[in-house]
């Protein structure tokens, strides 16, 4: 059976592919915000859904009942949505947004694969956020993982041999890399002791890199009121 239900097919020129899943690893909420922060500041729409009953466990991830006046008027399921749309400078984008899956992590990499080459997506981005010993005096700055020694270089990078558990984040980018589709891991690095709390410096030099590496606008975002004046740096 198809892990997803395809709703349309806008009008999209090599989109850029967004994505942003809840799940391992979002130190300070730094990627969950940028990608609300990115939602809020373009339009789309719905492209596809996927099937959450295949791919979540509803135990660790429940709906929301809504009960007014002791009656259950219905549940809120959690969903894993493709957006299609395009930013304020007609970027267009596709925006994989949701939690992580739980289950079939194979063929769901190979479902979103499938959708990006149907849509003639030629570079995917990848959000998230880890803690770092790094403290919060200094320029917010990124690090990546990428399918290329030329992407990665283009942000700056962890030097050396690093074993670590992987989100599906890094199993798509396995996924496009097979695909022959450029893909980059955005990782922006929080103070340890804040990656508990929300920690916006984080989101919004994921917003910058978005900028940097792919063109991506969002002009929402006051970068410079959520980061107290600090400034931004993308590299090592």
């Amino acid at each position: 059976m198809a892990l997803y239900e395809l709703h349309g097919r806008p009008p999209l020129d090599r989109p850029v592919l967004v994505v942003g899943m809840e799940g391992w690893i979002d130190a300070g909420l730094g990627a969950a915000t940028a990608m609300a922060t990115l939602l809020g500041a373009v339009t789309t729409e719905p492209v596809a859904t996927f099937d959450v009953d295949t791919l979540l466990d509803h135990r660790a991830r429940r709906p929301i009942v809504r009960i007014i006046d002791g009656v259950n008027t219905g549940l809120r399921w959690p969903e894993i949505v493709l957006r299609g749309g395009h930013d304020a400078d007609g970027h267009d984008l596709l925006l994989l947004v949701g939690p992580e899956p739980d289950h079939q992590w194979r063929a769901f990499t190979a479902a979103v694969g499938e959708l990006a080459l149907s849509f003639g997506v030629g570079l995917v981005i990848g959000l998230g956020a880890f803690p770092a010993p790094v403290p919060h005096t200094r320029p917010a700055r990124l690090a990546c993982t990428a399918t290329s020694s030329e992407l990665a270089q283009r942000v700056g990078y962890l030097p050396g041999a690093l074993d670590v558990p992987a989100g599906v984040q890094a199993a798509l980018e396995r996924s496009f890399a097979e695909l022959g589709v450029p893909a980059v891991g955005l990782w922006a690095r929080v103070p340890h002791y804040a990656a508990a709390m929300p920690y916006p410096e984080a989101s919004a030099v994921l917003l910058e890199g978005l900028t940097s590496v792919a063109g991506i606008t969002t002009d929402t975002f006051d970068r410079q009121q959520s980061t107290g004046g600090i400034p931004f740096a993308i590299g090592p």
